[in-house]
This record gives C-alpha cells, sequence and structure tokens, in this order.
C-alpha cells in the first residue's frame, strides 16, 4: 500500500492545508451507482432553479487556491485548480460530464462542496506518493494524452511517485497512467483544502459524503487525513 506524504517545504508553505484521503478497495465501477447519479442531478437541478451556484473565484476557498497558484508561478485564470474549472463548466453548460462512476462521484462531491478533488488508481501508482516542489527534471502525461510528455516547472507543487508526476499544478490536472477507468478496483480518492481553520468542518463533511456515496460499490473503504502536523498517511 502506498504512502502519501506531504514534503516539508511544502507544510512550511501552506501550514494550514488539510487533505482527505478516502480508499476504496474492491470498486465495482461496471454496475449503476444510483445515489452518485441522483447527487449529480440534484446539483443540475438545483443550479436551474437558481438555488444553488458552485463556487467561483470571488469564493474564499477559491481565492486561496489562485493565490497558492500564483505562489508557484502558475496563472490561475490560465491553468484553473479543478473545482475552479469544473465549477465554471457547470455554470456555464448546466451539466456536469459523465465519465465513469467513480470520476463522475468525486465530481459531484467537489463542486457540491467547493473542494479541489481527484483519485488515483492506485493498482497504477508505483511506490510512495509525494506532494512536493517539482525539480524540473519530472515527467508527466497528461490525462487523456498518453503520447503527450510534459515537464513540470521547478517550483511547481506536483503529486509524485517514483515514476513520474500524477498530478500538475498541485490539482489542475492529473496523469493519464493512473486515470481512474470503470476497471479500477483500488482508488484513492483526495479532498483538498488550504484553510483547515475555517473549511476543515467542511472538508470532512465532504469526505464522509464521499466515502458513503463509496461504500454501497466497494469492498471496504477508510479515511485518512495529511496535514502539516501530520504529513504522512499509508493507504
Amino acid at each position: 500500500m502506498p504512502a502519501f506524504r506531504i514534503a516539508p517545504a511544502v507544510a512550511d508553505a501552506f501550514p494550514d492545508a488539510l487533505i482527505a484521503l478516502v480508499t476504496a478497495t474492491g470498486l465495482l465501477g461496471h454496475e449503476p451507482w444510483l445515489h452518485t447519479t441522483a447527487a449529480l442531478e440534484d446539483l443540475e437541478q438545483q443550479l436551474a432553479d437558481g438555488t444553488w451556484h458552485p463556487a467561483d473565484e470571488t469564493d474564499p476557498g477559491i481565492e486561496a487556491w489562485h493565490t497558492a497558484y500564483r505562489s508557484f508561478g502558475t496563472n490561475p485564470r490560465r491553468i484553473r485548480p479543478s473545482v475552479d474549472a469544473l465549477g465554471r463548466r457547470l455554470a456555464k453548460k448546466g451539466t456536469l460530464p459523465r465519465i465513469n462512476p467513480a470520476v463522475d462521484t468525486y465530481n459531484a462531491v467537489s463542486v457540491r462542496h467547493g473542494l479541489p478533488a481527484g483519485a488515483f488508481d492506485l493498482d497504477h501508482v508505483t511506490g510512495d506518493v509525494d506532494i512536493r516542489y517539482a525539480d524540473g527534471t519530472e515527467s508527466f502525461t497528461p490525462l487523456g494524452e498518453p503520447d503527450t510528455v510534459e515537464n513540470p516547472k521547478p517550483g511547481e507543487i506536483i503529486y509524485a511517485d517514483i515514476t513520474g508526476v500524477l498530478t500538475r499544478h498541485w490539482n489542475h490536472r492529473d496523469a493519464h497512467r493512473t486515470r481512474v477507468t470503470e476497471d479500477s478496483t483500488h482508488v484513492a480518492f483526495v479532498l483538498e483544502t488550504l484553510h483547515a481553520t475555517r473549511d476543515g468542518d467542511l472538508l470532512k463533511v465532504a469526505a464522509d459524503e464521499l466515502q458513503g456515496l463509496l461504500i454501497p460499490h466497494a469492498a471496504q473503504t477508510a479515511v485518512h487525513y495529511l496535514s502539516p502536523a501530520g504529513p504522512h498517511a499509508t493507504t
């Protein structure tokens, strides 16, 4: 089982960060996930009714991610945090994309709570995962572009295992190698905030909601938390 670690330099730069790892084994990605379907449809209906809107860049949580992106040299209006991009897409189109049950589940939780989310197929992760600053030598193959190889900029925050980069710009885009598909059975889902003092309870509610949506379709689930005070978790 891989461990997830926050590097000391990242912990020092973001002392109020909190990351939830929701792990699931024995996932059944080929069956209908009716509660996830209902969650997506509920969000879309609330948006259509005008009773709810996704968080935008005026939201303190999104604003914090924009500030973080700028701190490591990324323009957040060109390369957006995942939850920002997803919320903008929902607001514009009125619907969320349907990818597969596991991805649809974390997308629904992400946009409902205004928190960045992602996931890794742990069967394709090699060694442990570090949340750290890139040194510029790492390689990254973007999701959906298996023939593309990029090199993160030195100083950019990445998730990386011993083979390469799993996310660029902290949570902007995931790697093709560890993408979650209907065939993925062992997955780590990630939810993040930079302000646990303000949003820690929100993150825990979101992690519980995500776990609840996974439980009917998994043999086992668990929730772990990473923070600068506890920067290591084994899945």
